[in-house]
Order: structure tokens, then sequence, then C-alpha cells
């Protein structure tokens, strides 16, 4: 008798530390942010990093009456790693929400665990189109690759250009982009030769001299946030500043956070983007304010708007729910629309894509700095790729 109530009261107690720990639980909601913060692709993180803890400073650390607790995760631009990290956040933290991914193949290593878990997905910084449809969970708030490329092909036709060479890094968004604006330049009349670059230590120079024997009109650029810099200092090497052939670029090359670096080589490239720093908005300039005076010496650029809108769509996803993830969660994300620090965005309820304006800008020297000024807008575009598929 003695033994048997010892053990029910040992069963109690370990109870109560149970319903007491779950309790605590649901008082808390954690955001699991996965970033590459150290390798090649650490400008991605840092920017993802900074805008996401300037939101919270914002806006506070509790929504629906509960707490929310930011756990940054270093995965090095490294598939596997990404992996295992969203894995032990998801079991060991009981995270409610993943954030962050700055490749695309970042983002695909994590899509069967979002699924399986039933733990919503917000992709602030991947490109390529088909992440989204790799998950019911899984929400963007960066862009599609194809997005950003199509108004840029369509206003180089309109502008007198009529031979492109393309140049893209060879993965997802590369791809993606060598497609999109292939397909609208060329059903608008123009000729394109398409040349791809290893991902991996990429040499530019020999694909640089290619296009220059190609004698194009134009050469249209992909390559990685942060890694443009590298790609320019090629592209002097080589005289192509100097041939007279127009630079247009997907607007991840002329980065914000590395424009300046580049220096005056880049004055004059036309690029596509859904975001720069220049964006003549009331939203826009408390934004950049704001996130340089908290990030000296750091300039916002795309993928800092990609996680800070990316801290919005959770916000109020949580506010609907009163605080609850899941299903319900990704539910309460779908359709939100707001006025962003890039323009007026909204996430497509079909496909949980970002809807956004895509601005054709040219990088222009201002009060001695170098910005993407943008020239012409294409209103509240959507991922074409997936609006192809739908007709």
């Amino acid at each position: 008798m003695i033994r048997r109530r010892i053990l029910a009261m040992a069963g109690a107690a370990v109870l109560a530390l149970g319903l007491g720990s779950t309790a605590q639980a649901q008082e808390t909601v954690k955001i699991g942010l996965v970033l590459p913060l150290t390798g090649p692709f650490s400008s991605t993180g840092r920017q993802i990093e900074a805008a996401a803890r300037l939101y919270m400073q914002q806006n506070g650390d509790t929504v629906a009456g509960k707490k929310l607790q930011l756990i940054v995760k270093d995965d090095t631009g490294t598939a596997d790693t990404t992996r295992r990290i969203a894995q032990e956040l998801i079991v060991n933290d009981k995270v409610t929400v993943l954030a962050g991914f700055g490749l695309t193949p970042l983002a695909l290593a994590t899509a069967p665990l979002s699924t399986q878990a039933k733990t919503p997905q917000v992709v602030m910084a991947a490109a390529t189109s088909i992440i989204t449809e790799q998950s019911p969970f899984i929400v963007r708030t960066s862009m599609t690759s194809a997005q950003t490329t199509m108004p840029l092909a369509e206003w180089a036709a309109k502008n007198g250009i009529k031979r492109v060479v393309t140049i893209v890094s060879d993965y997802g968004p590369g791809i993606d982009v060598e497609k999109a604006f292939s397909e609208t330049f060329t059903k608008a009349g123009g000729q394109v030769e398409n040349l791809r670059v290893p991902l991996a230590n990429p040499d530019f120079a020999p694909f640089l001299q290619k296009a220059a024997d190609s004698k194009p009109d134009a050469l249209l650029v992909f390559v990685p946030s942060g890694v443009g810099a590298q790609f320019m200092k090629q592209y002097v090497e080589r005289g192509l500043d100097k041939s007279g052939i127009r630079f247009l670029g997907e607007g991840s090359v002329t980065d914000d956070d590395i424009l300046n670096t580049i220096g005056d080589v880049a004055i004059g490239a036309v690029t596509s983007h859904h975001y720069s720093a220049a964006h003549d908005s009331p939203e826009n300039k408390a934004f950049v304010e704001a996130f340089k005076k908290a990030n000296p010496g750091m300039r916002p650029n795309f993928m800092a708007m990609g996680g800070y809108d990316g801290m919005h769509v959770i916000y109020e996803g949580l506010k609907k729910t009163n605080g609850q993830g899941g299903e319900a969660l990704v539910n309460a994300m779908k359709g939100l629309s707001w006025t962003s620090p890039r323009g007026p965005v909204s996430i497509d309820p079909e496909t949980r894509d970002i809807v956004q304006n895509i601005y054709i800008r040219k990088v222009e020297k201002v009060n001695g700095e170098l910005w993407n000024v943008e020239i012409a807008t294409s209103p509240a575009v959507k991922d074409p790729v997936k609006a192809a598929k739908a007709k």
C-alpha cells in the first residue's frame, strides 16, 4: 500500500512537472531563424538577422499575450547542416516557426521536415519558384527569380536591345533567371545566348571572355547576393566596362549591401528587383534610417527586406491565431496584405508567394554614394512560373 502511494505521488509529481513545462512552452512562441552567418553567403545571414531583430525591437517581443523568442542558428550555407539544425529546432526546441533560408538548397532541405512536423517555414531569401510547392507549410516573403526578371526582359525589348548574352550561377534561381529572361525576350523578337557558371568557387573570367567575343548589345547577369563584387572585378579585368556592351542584371548583382564596394564601374548598370534602399517612400526612409542606426556601417538590402517582412507575416499571423502555430498559422498568413518599406505587398493565398512591385533601377552616384535609383515600376507582380501553370 505504501509503495503504491509513493508511486502514485511520484507519478502525480511527474505529471505536474510535465503540465508545467507544457504551459510554459505554450506561453513562449519560439522562432528558429536558420541562416548562413559564416561562409561565402554570410552577408545574407547578417542582413536578415539584423532586420529580424530590428522588427522585434520596433514591435516588441510579445504577441497575443505570448512571449516571442528568436533562436538564431548558423547553417554555414550547407544544406545537410540546415536540415540537421531544423530538425533539432523542431524536436528539441519545439519552435513554432522556422524562418530564414538564405539559399534554395537550404530551403528545399527543410521542406519535408516542415510538412512532417506541421511547422510553418517562412522563407526570407531563397528564390527558386518551386520552393513553395515542396511543402504546404512554406510561406515566402522574398521573391522568385522569375518574378524579378521578366519585367527587365520586357524593358530591354522596349529599349532597343536586340541581342543578349546571359551569365547566371548554375543553380535553381540562376536557371529561373535565364529561363524567364530568355523566354520573355525572345517572344519580343530578341536573340539570347546562355552561359552558366558553377555556383561553388566560380571563376567568371572565361564566361565573360566568351560573352565579349559574341559582341551582344547587352549582358544579363545573375549571381547570388554578396558575390556581385567578385563578378564586377573580373568584368573590369576583362575590359567589358569599356566594350560598349550594356550591363543588365537581376538585382542581386548590385546588392545594396556591397554596391559601394563595387565602385564607379557599376554606374549605369540597369537591374530589376523588388527592393532598393533608395525606394522613395516614407516607410522606406524610416526603415533605412532605423536599420542604419541599429547596425552602424550597414545599408539594408533586399535580404534585410525579406527578413523584416517575414517577421511581419509571423507577427500578424500569430495575432490572427491568438498565438497558435501549425496549419492555423499558415492559413492566417495567406492573403495578408500591407504597405511594406518596399511598397504594397500581399501573400498570394493560392501559392503562398509574395505579390509585389518590381522596379527597374539604374545605378547612380548621389551625394558621393552609389544607389539603385528606380526608373520604372511593374505593379503587383506574381510569380510568373506558377501563374503560367495556373492557366
